[in-house]
């Protein structure tokens, strides 16, 4: 490990903890060349799927887009980032544990809806507007009026 104040490799270990998820270890680390302390982290290198995306293109399964557009759709509205992380990074364990080589763009985002859908309905509403790739309002009236309709029935 390269220190970042001097580039020096000689370095130590002061202390080790595992971190808040339980798949991450932070270490804090002291200089042997410059004396400054710095902190690292190490984490298990995973093999996630490739994502088969709806124009049949291939690109590997990215967390972080999904956590992107997840918090676009959730901004300002009442749900926490730890919520959203959490969920992240539970999909990306299914999905790597599942074993597949490949999994369809569709699925990620049909499990990104369902989720939504529980947490807030405006957030659902948001994502699924840009993911559905609505072609006018009468199609986005039709998924209002479709969740309506659910709420409606839950309450009965």
């Amino acid at each position: 490990m390269r220190c970042p104040f001097c580039g020096t490799t000689r370095n130590r270990v002061i202390d080790s903890r595992l971190g808040k998820n339980g798949r991450t270890i932070r270490r804090r680390r002291e200089c042997l060349g410059c004396k400054k302390r710095f902190t690292t982290y190490e984490k298990v290198e995973t093999v996630l799927p490739m994502v088969v995306k709806k124009d049949g293109r291939r690109e590997p399964f990215n967390p972080e887009k999904i956590r992107s557009g997840i918090q676009k759709a959730c901004q300002k509205r009442p749900i926490s980032i730890n919520k959203i992380d959490d969920f992240v990074d539970a999909l990306a364990q299914e999905f790597q544990e599942s074993g597949q080589r490949e999994i369809l763009g569709s699925d990620i985002g049909e499990k990104v809806i369902e989720r939504l859908k529980e947490w807030d309905d405006v957030a659902y509403v948001r994502f699924a507007s840009v993911y559905r790739q609505f072609k006018d309002i009468n199609e986005f009236m039709s998924e209002l009026k479709e969740l309506l309709d659910e709420r409606g029935a839950e309450q009965k």
